[in-house]
């Protein structure tokens, strides 16, 4: 399963540098069937459990992803007006949504104590966190691949130049 997570890095690297809204949707669409593969493998789910637990978490995530949006859009908006009003009104806006997030987790929580275990949701939390440093540290990864070919590029092609004249 780690070896699978570590080829996302080759799809990961379509959209580095693109927001999620803009990457490539293959690349997407194959991190998030490993990101399924590797919480249910972390979750340990059993078949029943897993055909219950999607559909809530699906749910769960698409409503968490348009909170965060939400603060991300204010954010830009903010930050193109700098207008001090705007910035207090940024940081209530930001409270709310983290409250909004808190009620949405404990609402989603509820509904998933009748799938799986306490446990599980803990390790659920934990699970999301090391997959999403798995693609942090892909992407960082590739950066630093990509850097390392260009800066060997450069020199090949200083060397040329160099025994041209």
């Amino acid at each position: 399963m780690i070896l699978g997570v570590w080829l996302v890095g080759s799809f990961v690297a379509m959209g580095q540098d693109q927001t999620e809204n803009e990457q490539d949707p293959k690349a997407l669409e194959k991190i998030n069937a490993l990101r399924i593969a590797y919480l249910s493998e972390k979750l340990n789910l059993t078949t029943e459990q897993a055909e219950k637990f999607w559909p809530i978490y699906r749910e769960f995530s698409d409503k968490r992803k348009e909170l965060r949006r939400e603060l991300i859009d204010a954010r830009k908006q903010v930050k193109a007006d700098q207008n001090p009003e705007k910035d207090e009104a940024l940081i209530k806006l930001g409270l709310e949504l983290k409250q909004r997030e808190l009620d949405l987790e404990k609402t989603y929580s509820e509904r998933l104590l009748k799938v799986i275990s306490a446990q599980q949701i803990l390790s659920l939390r934990k699970a999301e966190g090391d997959f999403q440093q798995l693609i942090r540290d892909q992407i960082q990864q590739r950066r630093l691949m990509q850097q390392r070919n260009e800066t060997i590029r450069e020199r090949n092609q200083r060397l040329k130049l160099q025994q041209r004249n």
